[in-house]
């Protein structure tokens, strides 16, 4: 099989029509799947996006964890929580990691 300038017309009327790399080396006839794909490629064709071969999209992970530990008392006006940076996996900074998490040997 070779790409003739007609079956590059051929793939490229169908790609821009939305059918499958399978759909189009079907209707193209003696080309597979990844041919197709390769040639779009080379083509510079835009890449397809379907649900089912849809990258997942990464969890973001913030860049500043605040601090927890809570300030006041619920309910009143001035209630609010720390805020400063949190220890790495833990819920509050280290001055309130050092109040919450005392040694055992201190008794």
């Amino acid at each position: 099989m070779s790409w003739t300038e007609e079956r590059i017309e051929k793939l490229k009327k169908l790609w821009g029509s939305g059918k499958t790399a399978a759909e189009i080396a079907e209707a193209l006839g003696d080309v597979t799947r990844n041919a197709v794909i390769g040639k779009a490629n080379r083509l510079g064709l835009s890449a397809k996006s379907t649900p089912a071969v849809a990258k997942p999209k990464k969890k973001v992970i913030p860049a500043h964890r605040a601090c927890q530990w809570p300030i006041g008392h619920p309910g009143e006006d001035n209630f609010h929580f720390c805020g400063d940076e949190a220890v790495p996996s833990k819920p509050y900074c280290l001055k309130h990691c050092n109040m919450a998490y005392q040694n055992k040997d201190n008794s």
